[in-house]
């Protein structure tokens, strides 16, 4: 694969014209998007067009803006085109590729049924077991953006207090309480980490994987995630993501200060945290058209009293 990307440099130098600055961007780009294939144990060659619909929607769900993930997306694009032209492959699976288009909604929430779904769906004979169930656990009761669960280090676990360290966006730190049953997890968990050996560097991570011998990758989490819930039976689009908005969700509807959502969220404006007292009204307003008795029956409530008037 480096001779490929050696000669894919050439190519962009010589027959794109590419300036180096793009050259550099679009070899970034690739090289993400084979580590990306990599861990799903594909091949730039085996990859299809579902494959990359699936890479981008997960650059998507990641939060990627859409003007860098037009270019990553070029970048694959472009690289496609000369592994056709170089004659690695007989097809090009990313001639229909499109960026995804995000529209504006509210984020999708789990009930904590589904959030316990997922967990059941998780089989802990798998090697990666363990650490997927704490991995889910420690993103839904710490409301950890994705970055955040993986760069979090053993150093940054407090665990007979009870709490976390966390360094979030712009390298805020704040102290995160976790609960005991994601205390209880992440410990089972310990039990098959210490049988890994990190690589340098990699020793202080809470999340590891066993194949690579180093932090996990945001889209891996991303990958099994979206696994796991396709196992429960779950159609609701899921992220890591959605843990964090679950969790806010969660505390608001069971009465919890916003300010103190805001602080344990890392938002450095309550406005941003504000967002969640709308999915608040409308679950209230959702439960008041279904359980509120004037609301209930109206046909009934019409028929009986015209009968009453007969």
């Amino acid at each position: 694969m480096d001779e490929i990307l050696q000669k894919y440099i050439n190519y962009l130098l010589l027959e794109q014209g590419r300036a180096e600055n793009t050259q550099d961007a679009y070899l970034r780009d690739v090289r993400r998007f084979l580590d990306y294939l990599t861990d799903f144990q594909q091949s730039p060659e085996t990859a299809t067009l579902e494959t990359l619909h699936h890479y981008a929607w997960t650059l998507h769900e990641l939060g990627i803006a859409p003007r860098s993930l037009a270019r990553m997306l070029s970048g694959v694009r472009s690289f496609y085109r000369f592994l056709l032209l170089e004659g690695y492959i007989k097809k090009n699976p990313a001639e229909l590729l499109e960026s995804p288009k995000r529209g504006k909604h509210l984020p999708e929430v789990l009930t904590f049924e589904e959030v316990e779904a997922i967990e059941a769906a998780i089989d802990l004979s798998e090697p990666y077991g363990h650490r997927d169930l704490a991995v889910v656990e420690v993103l839904y009761s710490c409301g950890l953006r994705v970055s955040e669960l993986c760069n979090l280090q053993l150093s940054m676990l407090a665990l007979e207090e009870g709490f976390i360290r966390v360094i979030g966006k712009g390298d805020r730190e704040r102290i995160v309480p976790i609960s005991p049953v994601a205390i209880e997890r992440l410990q089972q968990w310990f039990v098959d980490r210490n049988a890994i050996d990190p690589k340098p560097g990699e020793e202080d991570f809470v999340f590891i994987s066993a194949a690579r011998r180093q932090r996990l990758s945001r889209i891996t989490v991303f990958h099994q995630i979206k696994m796991y819930a396709e196992r429960a039976g779950i159609t609701k689009t899921i992220s890591p993501h959605t843990f964090r908005h679950t969790f806010a969700t969660h505390l608001l509807e069971g009465g919890a200060n916003l300010r103190a959502i805001q602080t344990m969220l890392g938002h450095r404006q309550i406005v941003t945290t504000e967002m969640y007292t709308h999915i608040d009204r409308s679950f209230l307003r959702e439960q008041v058209l279904k359980f509120f008795p004037r609301n209930q029956s109206e046909d009934t409530s019409h028929g009986a009293m015209a009968s009453s008037h007969e």
